[in-house]
């Protein structure tokens, strides 16, 4: 798609937005039931999609994309009522007599880009938001999942006008055209060097943007942890995607004295989870493609594996793979992994680990298995990054009760749920001063003393 013909879908959508039909809370929530009953038509061609693009199973699909996506939409339909209403707040005496109150009201024309990893969640989630906040939105899919990228367009397409919500597909040349454009808001998933590029753009226009990037997520595990509970969840949270998760755990950070039990157990849930051979396992991924599956070969230290490390170029897939003796100066440390391999480092103290972590770059998701409430403690207390868990992995972004975001270099913002709403929107501050009267005492003339007591009393 040219740069023209996005210039003019905005355009259009500029005046559909203009024309104010986007904002009434019933429209709104009408077409969150008109998106919400088409995923439920399309549920099999969108798992069939997902198979075909990162070669996940029908329930894989639901569990980590659909079904978030139908969660989403639920809780907007049920809540954008709340969350468009306005909210009174107090009034100071010295402004009697007025009413005060806060109003959220969309951006207006919105784009949001998303990832391949989950394409279709990390697409619909903040869409339903954008459309429960009122606004009208260009979506940009990745270029690497086309098959998923055809199945939004048809649902959107046969849900809404394109003046309204639109689809634009392609590839770098797309982007750049796009964020060529003056949009409102913009609304990024990505790596952190593409979130780079999008806030120098949205910069120059003074565009507000939310960047839901990624980084090294570390996982602690100290000597206190339940190793074999911790091996399972790890193992399934680690490995989901077949490792292409921004939350996944990046590698693990495991106290010396319990690491080669907890090697074990992961040996162990590796082969109850995908089997003795992971690589014939239907219900395990692929890499999405040829390139990155090369650039997470030259990740593996074979001199290194202890689990895994096998692969199959013709079905692009890399077996579950754990690396032990991994220092920082390793090749897998080097970058997000985004993949099935997991490196095991150590520390011999605790706080000696919790202070060395305060010196890296704020990740998107920490976690934490321990049985130690003060090493709990000190963790979510004194680390600063986007979310997490205790004692498991990932499932922190599944509910829309709260916010999901990053902090630093892992991004800025956050959506889902209320926050989803909020994200979208620019709340307004706003007096509403009756007429019936009028204090004297920030007129000038100044210099009555009896005015100047006044305020004096007013402002206290």
């Amino acid at each position: 798609m040219t740069s023209e013909m996005i210039g003019k879908i905005l355009e259009r959508q500029r005046r559909y937005y203009k024309s104010g039909v986007t904002i009434p809370v019933s429209f709104r929530i009408e077409q969150l039931k008109k998106l919400y009953a088409a995923i439920k038509k399309y549920e099999n061609e969108i798992a069939a999609a997902l198979e075909a693009d990162l070669g996940k199973s029908a329930y894989e699909s639901f569990m980590c994309e659909t079904g978030l996506v139908l969660s989403e939409i639920t809780y907007m339909i049920c809540h954008t009522k709340k969350f468009a209403r306005r909210k009174t707040v107090h009034t100071p005496l010295s402004q009697f007599a007025s009413h005060s109150f806060r109003q959220p009201v969309p951006y207006g024309n919105t784009l949001i880009m998303s990832p391949w990893n989950y394409p279709f969640l990390l697409t619909m989630d903040p869409l339903a938001d954008a459309i429960a906040a009122g606004n009208t939105v260009v979506v940009k899919p990745s270029a690497y999942s086309p098959k998923t990228s055809e199945i939004i367009e048809k649902i959107i397409s046969e849900c809404f006008a394109p003046e309204y919500v639109a689809v634009v597909t392609g590839g770098r040349a797309e982007n750049a055209a796009l964020l060529d454009q003056k949009f409102d808001f913009v609304f990024f998933t990505g790596s952190q060097a593409v979130g780079r590029e999008v806030l120098r753009h949205t910069a120059e226009t003074l565009t507000p943007a939310v960047l839901e990037l990624g980084g090294k997520s570390p996982c602690i595990v100290d000597a206190s942890a339940n190793l074999s509970l911790a091996a399972k969840r790890i193992v399934w949270g680690k490995y989901l995607n077949c490792g292409q998760t921004c939350v996944a755990p990046d590698y693990i950070l495991c106290d010396s004295k319990v690491k080669d039990e907890l090697i074990a157990e992961l040996a162990k849930q590796i082969t109850l989870q995908f089997g003795e051979h992971p690589l014939e396992n239907q219900d395990y991924g692929k890499i999405i493609n040829e390139k990155h599956f090369n650039r997470l070969l030259g990740l593996i230290d074979e001199k290194k594996v202890v689990i895994g490390g096998e692969s199959d170029e013709k079905t692009c897939r890399i077996a579950p793979t754990v690396m032990d003796h991994v220092t920082c100066h390793d090749a897998a440390m080097g970058e997000e992994i985004f993949g099935p391999v997991l490196p095991v480092l150590t520390f011999d103290d605790f706080d000696d680990m919790v202070d060395s972590l305060k010196d890296e770059a704020k990740p998107l998701a920490l976690y934490l298995f321990s049985e130690n409430k003060d090493q709990i403690h000190r963790v979510t207390r004194e680390l600063s990054y986007g979310g997490g868990c205790i004692n498991d992995v990932v499932i922190h972004l599944a509910t829309s009760e709260m916010g999901f975001g990053g902090v630093g270099e892992s991004g800025m913002g956050s959506y889902h749920g209320k926050d989803g709403f909020f994200a979208f929107s620019h709340v307004k501050s706003v007096v509403d001063k009756k007429t019936w009267m009028d204090l004297p005492m920030r007129y000038q003339p100044y210099g009555s003393r009896f005015y100047d007591k006044l305020l004096h009393i007013f402002l206290k």
